[in-house]
């Protein structure tokens, strides 16, 4: 089979932490050629969809001491070639946060992939539908008290209901631009006012308390819980998050994790996000991660699993069926 990834550039991934070179390794592993190529390579041509793209050879990484060991060089690269993307088995949009119009432009052009001939993971539909903020909120029941608002006042009720809160730019990614405010914050207003620029709504959420236990990142494939990891602040940090410091901590799945994924899995289903990370604090959902989740290196470390070969696995039996 083949598999094309369209990733950031791959000289700037992290081959111990990036999922997106998990699962490239995985179907090299198991036998399928990889081909790579990034957003801004893609088009359309007589209706159908094109990437100019490059073969890519990996050299895995190694666990030693419970520790990703990385070759010196982990990636080889061949002559750039324009491909029709249907005649991929497989393709899987793994470029970061945030979507910016670029970013919306490219999934107009997967659009124009045959669904019959080529799996899109996750559906370019799908990625239009799910802001990975603004998509949980259909799972209020399972989620801590939110709001979305750019107004001063409504924001600082809101707050002052909850003793504190966390402000959370709709398009943010790893953390980034996550600020923590009570209502006594003397600097209260310029915060909403950077955070909001002005004229940018927010998504605000009353503040967990559970926050410093962790924040764990489950993987769901097609719905399915498959791993977790529990991603803890450090030194003065309220963030969780990996790309801020967050230490990778071995966790398991609580009935209420399960109770939250069979509430969210429907929803992904029916929207074709097949590959899925979503965040929870202490039992509740806070977010729905479906542009480039992270966490498999985390979970396959610290679990001892090979989750980027069951992904693969699982693309193999769409295809077979």
């Amino acid at each position: 089979m083949k598999f094309a990834f369209i990733i950031d550039p791959i000289q700037k991934l992290d081959p111990g932490h990036d999922t997106s070179v998990a699962l490239m390794e995985a179907a090299q592993l198991l036998g399928h050629e990889v081909w790579i190529t990034e957003a801004p390579r893609l088009g359309v041509i007589a209706g159908k969809a094109f990437a100019l793209a490059q073969p890519v050879q990996l050299q895995p990484v190694k666990l030693v001491e419970q520790q990703w060991v990385i070759p010196d060089s982990w990636f080889q690269v061949g002559d750039r070639q324009q491909i029709w993307l249907e005649s991929m088995d497989a393709v899987f949009m793994r470029t970061d946060p945030p979507v910016t119009v670029p970013y919306l432009y490219a999934t107009y052009i997967l659009d124009y992939i045959d669904p019959t001939k080529t799996l899109v993971i996750n559906n370019p539909n799908g990625l239009r539908a799910a802001n990975e903020k603004m998509y949980a909120l259909q799972f209020t029941e399972v989620m801590p008290e939110t709001i979305v608002t750019q107004d001063k006042q409504v924001i600082r009720e809101f707050v002052e209901q909850w003793g504190a809160g966390v402000l959370k730019p709709l398009g943010g990614k790893a953390g980034e631009g996550i600020l923590f405010i009570t209502p006594d914050d003397r600097n209260f207003n310029s915060l909403i006012e950077v955070s909001t620029q002005g004229q940018t709504p927010i998504m605000v959420q009353a503040y967990l308390p559970a926050a410093k236990e962790g924040d764990k990142r489950i993987i769901l494939l097609n719905g399915e819980p498959i791993g977790s990891v529990n991603r803890v602040p450090t030194g003065r940090e309220f963030r969780g998050n990996m790309a801020v410091g967050g230490r990778a901590d071995r966790t398991e799945l609580t009935e209420r994790d399960r109770e939250i994924c069979r509430r969210v899995a429907p929803a992904l289903q029916r929207d074709g996000l097949y590959f899925v990370g979503i965040d929870v604090i202490g039992g509740y959902l806070t977010e729905v991660n479906v542009t480039s989740p992270t966490g498999i290196r985390e979970i396959d470390r610290l679990d001892n699993t090979q989750l980027g070969q069951q992904v693969v696995q699982w693309v193999m039996e769409q295809k077979q069926d």
